[in-house]
């Protein structure tokens, strides 16, 4: 398998720790690729139409794309403990990826916001509307993580790539302050080997 990912992407990291978590690296060539919404990436675009990162390609040649999509194909290959349950506390695994997943795309556009477009040309109002989504956000994660105990599914790897993209991009906005519980579970997991191993630098 290939997976075409950026180091600084989160949602691209979330397949990555997937995949260490899984056992499953050893069968994946990690490839790195450059993607700019003003700058497509002519080489991605070929697999990807959306020519957006993480996108896999499986062993019989098909290209999955969407984080979900391939950390769920990626959970089908092992055997090891499921990421995403069976049974009925899949739903609550669903729901808590897709939190994360939201955060994560408020996140990135705030990103592209104030980094890609012209400064001129930005948009405080709609910046500030997309940072009540990333803040209300972390209050629900804060408000669930004390009961997360020492699992780590689907929900806490989305979870940790939230937390990691913020201290990466927004280090400013310093997030723990108001939310101990929740600072206090990701010192709990910033260690996991899995973790470490796909920080962005």
């Amino acid at each position: 398998m290939r997976l075409w990912h950026n180091p600084a992407s989160p949602f691209a990291r979330k397949v990555r720790i997937v995949a260490r978590e899984t056992g499953l690296l050893p069968r994946i060539e990690e490839i790195t690729a450059m993607v700019s919404p003003v700058s497509p990436n002519t080489d991605l675009a070929a697999r990807n139409p959306l020519v957006k990162i993480p996108a896999l390609e499986t062993n019989d040649g098909k290209v999955l794309y969407d984080s979900s999509v391939i950390c769920e194909y990626l959970d089908s290959l092992h055997n090891v403990e499921r990421l995403i349950p069976s049974d009925a506390a899949r739903w609550d695994a669903l729901r808590l990826q897709s939190l994360c997943d939201g955060i994560l795309d408020a996140a990135v556009l705030c990103r592209y916001e104030t980094f890609v477009r012209p400064e001129p040309y930005r948009w405080n109002d709609w910046i500030k509307g997309q940072f009540t989504k990333i803040n209300n956000g972390l209050d629900a994660l804060a408000a669930e993580a004390p009961a997360w105990g020492a699992g780590f599914g689907i929900g806490q790897v989305g979870a940790v790539c939230v937390l990691g993209y913020l201290d990466f991009r927004f280090a400013d906005e310093n997030w723990r302050a108001s939310r101990p519980r929740l600072a206090q579970w990701y010192t709990s997991v910033v260690s996991r080997g899995s973790v470490t191993a796909t920080m962005p630098a």
